[in-house]
C-alpha cells in the first residue's frame, strides 16, 4: 500500500480523491519536525505547504520516499538537488493558484495608480480632496514581467483589455506570446513605467532588485512584488522610493518573512519597514495574492493530479 504523510492541512477534497483511489493518507499537523523525521521511513509520500524546510536530514531519514507535493508554486523550502540524487519527484503547483496572483497584482497596480488606500483613509478621516487623488491610468503604459511562467502569464493576461504595452524578461527563451513581447532585461529597463516580479527564489534572484538593479532603469517606474520577499533588497527600495525613483509599490511579499511564509518576525520592526507602512504610495499584503477560496480548491486539486497520474496507489 502507498502511504502518504500530509504534514499540513489543505482542503478536503485532497485526502478524499486520495483515499477513493486507494492512496493510505495519514495527518500530522502537530509534531516537530524532528517527530517527523521519526517516522518518514514508513511513507512513500509526503505532502506540505511550508511547515518546515525539507533538508538532506530529512530525506536520509525518509528512505522510501518517492514524491514530495507541496500546495504552492515554488520549492525553495526543498532541498531539490539532494531530493534529486535521492530520485525523489518533487511536485508543486503552481497551475492552481497563478489566477489568483495575476488578479492580485493587478488590483495591486490600480489601486496605486489611482490611491484608493490613500482616498479611503482620508474620507473615513473626514477629509474629501479630490485634487490630490487625481489617479493615473494603465492605458499606454508599458509594464515590464521579469519571470514568464505561470503567474508571468496569468498577470500578462489580465493586463490585455488594459491597451497597455506589456513585455518581459526571463532566463528561458523563446516564452513570449500574444500577451506578452520578449525582451531583453536592458530593454525592459528602458522601457518600463510599471514593473512587475513573478520568479521564484533562487540564488539568481535573491536580493536582485538593488540599488543597482534600479537605477538602471530609465525612466522612475512603480514596482509589484507578489513573488518572493528575499528578491528585494527593502533598504535599497526605501531609498529608491524616498528619492521617487520608484514611484509606488504593492508588496504581497517582504525581505523579512520566515521559510515558512507564515511569519513575519518577532522583533522590533526593521527601519526599512517602518517606512513602508507609513508611506501612502506603499500597499502591504500578507503574502495572499495565491491565497484565494478558490485557489485553495485549485491548488489541492492540481497535487491530486499529478499524484495519481505519477503513482499507483497499489506500489
Amino acid at each position: 500500500m502507498f502511504k502518504i504523510l500530509h504534514i499540513d492541512n489543505n482542503h478536503p477534497l485532497m485526502l478524499d480523491q486520495l483515499n477513493k483511489a486507494g492512496f493510505e493518507n495519514d495527518e500530522d499537523y502537530t509534531s516537530s519536525k524532528e517527530e517527523i523525521e521519526g517516522k518518514i521511513a514508513h511513507y512513500q509520500g509526503v505532502v506540505i505547504r511550508s511547515r518546515f524546510k525539507i533538508d538532506k536530514a530529512f530525506l536520509d531519514k525518509a528512505t522510501r520516499l518517492k514524491f514530495i507535493a507541496r500546495v504552492g508554486a515554488g520549492l525553495e523550502s526543498i532541498d531539490e538537488a539532494y531530493a534529486a540524487e535521492k530520485n525523489v519527484q518533487l511536485i508543486a503547483a503552481p497551475e492552481g493558484n497563478r489566477n489568483a496572483v495575476g488578479e492580485h497584482a493587478l488590483g495591486m497596480l490600480l489601486s496605486l495608480f489611482n490611491k484608493l488606500n490613500q482616498a479611503d483613509a482620508e474620507v473615513r478621516a473626514g477629509q474629501w480632496n479630490r485634487e490630490s487623488n487625481r489617479g493615473l491610468e494603465l492605458e499606454g503604459k508599458t509594464v515590464g514581467l521579469i519571470g514568464y511562467g505561470n503567474m508571468g502569464k496569468a498577470f500578462a493576461k489580465k493586463l490585455k483589455g488594459f491597451d497597455c504595452t506589456v513585455i518581459c524578461h526571463d532566463i528561458k527563451e523563446n516564452l513570449g506570446d500574444e500577451n506578452a513581447t520578449q525582451v531583453p532585461l536592458k530593454e525592459l529597463q528602458e522601457m518600463a513605467d510599471v514593473l512587475s516580479i513573478h520568479t521564484p527564489w533562487t540564488p539568481l534572484t535573491d536580493k536582485m532588485i538593488n540599488a543597482e538593479f534600479i537605477h538602471q532603469f530609465t525612466k522612475p517606474f512603480w514596482l509589484i512584488n507578489t513573488a518572493r520577499g528575499k528578491s528585494v533588497v527593502t533598504e535599497d527600495l526605501v531609498e529608491a522610493l524616498r528619492s521617487e525613483k520608484i514611484l509606488g509599490a504593492g508588496l504581497d511579499v517582504l525581505e523579512y518573512e520566515k521559510l515558512s511564509f507564515e511569519n513575519l518576525f518577532t522583533e522590533t520592526l526593521p527601519k526599512p519597514l517602518q517606512y513602508l507602512i507609513g508611506a501612502k504610495n506603499v500597499l502591504l499584503t500578507p503574502h495572499i495574492a495565491g491565497w484565494t477560496v478558490e485557489s485553495k480548491i485549485k491548488l489541492a486539486q492540481t497535487i491530486v493530479d499529478k499524484i495519481d497520474a505519477s503513482f499507483n496507489a497499489n506500489d
